[in-house]
C-alpha cells in the first residue's frame, strides 16, 4: 500500500509533467496565432474552467516561468564544437600526423579498393612522397544500385594490409551502425561519407568510441547543419572529430559539385575543430585539382584529400576524377613549392 510520502510524490511527478506539455502547448498556441494566424479552438481551455481563480493565476505564473527557463537554458547552451567551450586549437595525432597544428596534411588513395596490387601501387608511390594517410573505399555508397559497391570486409583488409606495409593509417568509410563491429578493427579513422552525415544513429554511435572521425559535409548541408552533426559526435564523449568540405550541390554543372573555399575560414573561427577539404569530389575532374588545392591552403584549410589509382582510365569508379601516378606526382611537387 502506498505511504503518504509514496502519494505525494507521484503527485509531485505529475504536476512536473503536466506543467511541461501546458508550456509546450503554450509555445505552440503562441506560434500558431503570431505565426500561421490560426484561430483555434484548444479543448484544453474547457479545464480551466473547473479551477478557481486562484488555481488559474497560480498555473498560468507557474507555465510563463517554465516557459522562460526552457529559453533561458536553450540561449546558454555552449556547443562542444565553439570556440566558447574551447579556445583553442584541436589537435588529433594520426600516425604521427598532427592534424590541426597549423601545417596542411594530405589523405590520399583510391577512390575504392579494387586488389591487392591496385592498392600497393598507389600507397607505395604516396609513401615515397611523404604521405602517410591512406584513404580508400571498402563499402562504396553508389548513386547507382548497379555500380560498383565495394569489396566490403575483403577491401578493409587489403587496405589494413597495405597500410602497415607502408607504415600508414587507414581511413575509411564506415555505412551504417552495424558494420562498426566487423570494421574498426582494420580502421584508425572513420570517414562518415556527405550522405550520411545526417546518419544521427550513426554519428552517436561513432561518438561512443575512441577513433577519430572524418565527418564529410552534406551535400545540400548549410554550414550550421553540418556543425550540429559534429555536436552529436562531440556530445557522445569522442572529441576527435576532423571536418571535411567536399563541395555542395547547386545549379553549376562546370564541376561535380561546387566548392565552398568560404566554408574553411568560418568553420576555423566558429569552431576549435581541425578542417581539411576533399578536392576530388569537389571538383569531380582532376585538371583543376592543384589550384583547388592550393586555394584550400590559402585559406587555412588543415589538410586536403585527393584520389589516385594506377590507371584511370580501368577504375571501377570515379574514373574521370582520380589522378595517375605521374598526376599525382606533379600534384605535390606543386603543393610542396607553397608548403613551409
Amino acid at each position: 500500500m502506498s505511504t503518504v510520502t509514496d502519494l505525494r510524490g507521484t503527485i509531485q511527478d505529475l504536476d512536473s509533467e503536466i506543467l511541461n506539455l501546458m508550456s509546450r502547448r503554450q509555445e505552440l498556441v503562441q506560434d500558431a496565432k503570431e505565426n500561421h494566424g490560426l484561430k483555434m479552438n484548444f479543448p484544453f481551455q474547457q479545464a480551466i474552467r473547473y479551477m478557481d481563480q486562484q488555481e488559474v493565476e497560480m498555473v498560468a505564473t507557474l507555465i510563463q516561468e517554465r516557459i522562460q527557463t526552457r529559453a533561458k537554458a536553450a540561449a546558454k547552451k555552449v556547443m562542444y564544437y565553439s570556440r566558447e567551450y574551447q579556445q583553442e586549437d584541436t589537435i588529433i595525432t594520426i600516425n604521427g600526423e598532427r592534424i590541426g597544428d597549423g601545417n596542411p596534411h594530405f589523405i590520399m588513395g583510391p577512390c575504392a579498393v579494387e586488389s591487392y596490387d591496385q592498392t600497393s601501387i598507389v600507397a607505395e608511390k604516396m609513401a615515397q612522397k611523404g604521405v602517410r594517410l591512406l584513404r580508400g573505399g571498402a563499402f562504396k555508397p553508389r548513386t547507382s544500385p548497379y555500380d560498383f559497391q565495394g569489396l566490403g570486409v575483403k577491401g578493409l583488409q587489403i587496405l589494413s594490409r597495405v597500410a602497415r606495409e607502408q607504415g600508414m593509417a587507414v581511413i575509411t568509410e564506415i555505412l551504417s551502425v552495424d558494420q562498426l563491429d566487423e570494421a574498426l578493427p582494420f580502421v584508425d579513422v572513420v570517414q562518415i561519407g556527405s550522405r550520411n552525415m545526417h546518419h544521427f544513429p550513426l554519428l552517436k554511435a561513432l561518438g561512443r568510441t575512441n577513433k577519430p572521425i572524418l565527418l564529410k559535409r552534406g551535400l545540400s548541408a548549410t554550414i550550421e547543419e553540418f556543425k550540429l552533426a559534429a555536436e552529436y559526435i562531440l556530445a557522445e564523449g569522442n572529441k576527435n572529430v576532423i571536418l571535411c568540405e567536399r563541395g555542395i550541390r547547386t545549379y553549376e554543372t562546370a564541376t561535380r559539385n561546387t566548392l565552398d573555399i568560404s566554408a574553411v575560414p568560418i568553420l576555423k573561427q566558429e569552431t576549435h575543430l581541425p578542417v581539411i577539404v576533399d578536392v576530388t569530389h569537389s571538383a569531380g575532374r582532376k585538371d583543376i585539382l592543384t589550384a583547388m588545392a592550393k586555394a584550400a591552403i590559402a585559406v587555412g584549410a588543415d589538410g586536403v584529400m585527393a584520389e589516385v589509382h594506377p590507371n584511370p582510365a580501368k577504375a571501377l569508379s570515379d574514373s574521370k576524377q582520380q589522378m595517375d601516378l605521374y598526376e599525382f606526382d606533379c600534384f605535390m611537387d606543386e603543393i610542396r613549392k607553397i608548403v613551409r
